[in-house]
């Protein structure tokens, strides 16, 4: 079983400062615990390899990337594999926002008319600094000045470590605003194929099974994705139902829903959604994961424990059915 501890936002910030060692031969820095061994690279504060075994003893890497570290930065499609979107992930409607009332923001429409994880110079497209490095963690931090991301006022410095332990990763991010309101919305992107793309009958994940038990809400979304707003219900039994039961993504495929549920306007089918996780507040965040999946090819569970309030669950659809 994999354990993933992936909060978005901690308070406050601490700034790391140490000699650290130069990465391996691949240009990756590796960690390394008992049954777990991650990969990563200052790009984007990114893992770039997962490897865990199976149920047969298998080692599988579980996490997409690419071999070539040096191909993040210069890839033109820009999927931001195991990054750390910001200073404000997800989307932006209308690429513009107001902030205390009083004024008013525009970002850059790098998602048709809105904007995705802070444009075309967020976190995710900088190289950060590498402040700490142990044979289980690493420390990534970055300073990020006012408006080097359009739209987005005051300096901000932000912290990452990604730690493993006994089958575990587990991602702790921080942030501080040092001299303006700004808005700070933080999380990890990684991308999932618990087969490693070893299945023979199939290359998607759409034989991958989700469980959502605190999820009885979502975001609401017009049809170019963008948030409206409402937080509807999930119906039991719906295509967005995963908490009721644990469910493969595929399993509503041919519902009538299915096309245009991530957005009708491009015909998005499957899943580009966010679910939200409504907890009793006195409950510890970290008794039960928010959200399960899991392969029955190769046995590999994936539990993630955070104390946030939403999950969002992405089958890459733009990607062709290619890496899905």
């Amino acid at each position: 079983m994999l354990k993933s501890l992936l909060p978005a936002l901690l308070l406050p910030l601490t700034i790391l400062s140490a000699r650290v060692p130069p990465p391996g031969p691949d240009g990756k820095y590796t960690l390394t615990a008992p049954g777990i061994t991650a990969k990563f690279i200052p790009y984007a504060a990114c893992i770039t390899n997962l490897l865990v075994t199976d149920r047969n003893g298998t080692t599988r890497d579980i996490i997409l990337g690419y071999d070539n570290a040096t191909f993040y930065p210069v890839d033109p499609n820009h999927p931001d594999y195991g990054a750390v979107p910001g200073r404000y992930a997800n989307r932006i409607a209308n690429h513009t926002y107001v902030l205390d009332n009083s004024t008013r923001y525009y970002t850059d429409a790098n998602d048709g008319n809105g904007t995705l994880h802070s444009g075309i110079n967020g976190w995710s497209r900088r190289t950060w600094n590498v402040s700490e490095v142990t044979p289980t963690s690493i420390t990534f931090t970055i300073r990020d000045d006012a408006n080097s991301s359009n739209g987005f006022p005051g300096t901000v410095l932000g912290t990452v470590t990604h730690s493993v332990d006994k089958s575990s990763w587990s991602t702790h991010i921080t942030a501080k605003a040092l001299d303006h309101e700004t808005p700070i919305l933080l999380t990890t992107h990684p991308y999932w194929n618990l087969d490693a793309f070893a299945n023979p009958a199939t290359d998607l994940i759409l034989n991958h099974t989700l469980s959502l038990p605190f999820s009885k809400r979502m975001i609401g979304i017009d049809k170019d994705t963008q948030s409206t707003g409402a937080l509807p219900s999930v119906p039991k039994g719906s295509i967005n139902d995963f908490w009721s039961k644990p469910k493969q993504f595929g399993a509503s495929s041919q519902d009538p829903k299915w096309v245009g549920n991530c957005g009708t306007g491009s015909g998005c089918s499957g899943y580009n959604n966010q679910w939200l996780v409504d907890r009793d507040e006195d409950a510890d965040y970290l008794e039960k994961p928010v959200a399960t999946l899991s392969s029955d090819y190769t046995g590999i569970k994936w539990d993630l424990y955070s104390d946030q309030v939403g999950v969002v669950v992405y089958t890459c659809y733009w990607m062709g059915g290619k890496i899905s």
